[in-house]
């Protein structure tokens, strides 16, 4: 593992930077609170963010993608983080390029892959990864939603809640049960398009952090998909989301990395600068040790997220090693913004502060992809089997 980046991906990750902060930056507090119920509010970022390169950065050249090796894409998207203070925004791109994308990259067919990931990489398509359901949260295979084989395809009926871009996706990513009698092995995965007649995308629905995300729900009612909108095998649901959820551990707080080195920026320059008792409050030791716990958890998210991308370029893969990266990370955006919100006292705590909002927005991480408790059963299960 070499950790001397080369000069052009030094040079692509600062221009990712500079991009979100030209492009990605205005007006994100009243965004924010309004959240993504007006497409107007969000698209045009989205279009810019893939006309940009973003949504292709690790996908063939040949698909319209850019080519890149996951460290270099991982660098480009941690600059992006650190330059963009819309969370929503770049959780909802880490999602379509590491939960989306690299399955259909993996799974797809040659027919599949040349007629969505153009779409994809583009922006004229939005892909929703349509799992999670009402009662099965955690226990995620325990899937209600049916797909029955008829002729020439299947019929789908169920309801996805918890969905980033349901109300505004075109594809969905959609885990159904074939077969109820073989439990998380009668789980298929279809790309099922919203023009589909059953397609029911559901309203906007508001949640606490990353507001500018949209989300909400997903229904099939009697959903017809065609034989070719099956991705992999019938029956290999499971391990197509046991390896979409290794990209997405792996590598969603990608952009929260840079986030978190954004705020320890700001954090130090505004200790350096409010005075207290007669002197800046980097001189009082709880400030000054909040400061430097934030240095350590960046440098150990950084660690962790660098040697996730150089494994994933060899072709190893871990379930437990992706587990330690996404609970390691998450709990570290989390821990830092509550001390970046203690450094900057009520100012942090207003409503419109970037302190508060990524605080907002870190607090979605110990849930989404998996909570904490589930990486801790995975981590604590790998090592029982050891």
């Amino acid at each position: 593992m070499d950790f001397a980046l080369p000069e052009q991906t030094i040079t692509l990750g600062q221009n990712a930077r500079k991009f979100a902060q030209a492009e990605l930056s205005a007006d994100i507090a009243q965004r924010d609170k309004r959240g993504a119920v007006d497409t107007a509010d969000w698209r045009p970022l989205w279009d810019a963010c893939a006309n940009y390169g973003l949504l292709g950065l690790a996908l063939p050249k040949a698909l319209g993608g850019g080519g890149h090796d996951i460290q270099t894409t991982v660098h480009i998207l941690q600059e992006l983080g650190y330059g963009a203070p819309d969370g929503g925004l770049t959780l909802g791109l880490g999602a379509q390029i590491w939960s989306m994308q690299m399955p259909i990259l993996e799974f797809g067919t040659e027919a599949q892959k040349a007629d969505i990931l153009p779409k994809l990489i583009s922006g004229d398509m939005i892909c929703a990864h349509a799992v999670t359901e009402s009662h099965s949260g955690s226990d995620a295979m325990a899937l209600t939603t049916r797909a029955t084989k008829v002729d020439g395809g299947y019929v789908l009926n169920g309801e996805k809640v918890y969905i980033g871009m349901a109300p505004a996706c075109d594809l969905a990513f959609v885990f159904a049960t074939v077969n109820p009698d073989h439990g998380a092995w009668g789980v298929s995965a279809f790309l099922v398009e919203a023009t589909s007649d059953g397609f029911i995308r559901k309203d906007q629905t508001q949640k606490m952090g990353t507001r500018t995300l949209p989300f909400g729900a997903l229904e099939f009612v009697d959903c017809f998909v065609p034989d070719t909108a099956v991705l992999g095998k019938i029956g290999a649901g499971n391990a197509i989301f046991n390896r979409s959820l290794e990209w997405e551990r792996r590598f969603i707080f990608t952009s929260q990395v840079g986030a978190m080195a954004r705020m320890l920026d700001d954090c130090v320059s505004f200790a350096k600068t409010r005075d207290v008792f007669g002197g800046p409050i980097h001189t009082h030791q709880s400030v000054s040790n909040r400061l430097a716990d934030m240095k350590l958890r960046l440098e150990t998210a950084q660690l962790m997220l660098w040697r996730a991308a150089w494994e994933a370029d060899q072709g190893a893969w871990d379930m437990a090693r992706a587990a330690a990266t996404k609970l390691h990370i998450s709990e570290a955006y989390l821990a830092s913004a509550m001390d970046a919100m203690r450094n900057f006292g009520a100012r942090g705590y207003m409503e419109d502060a970037e302190i508060a909002r990524n605080m907002r927005d870190a607090l979605g991480g110990i849930t989404y992809g998996g909570t904490s408790d589930i990486q801790r059963q995975i981590i604590s299960a790998a090592l029982i089997r050891s």
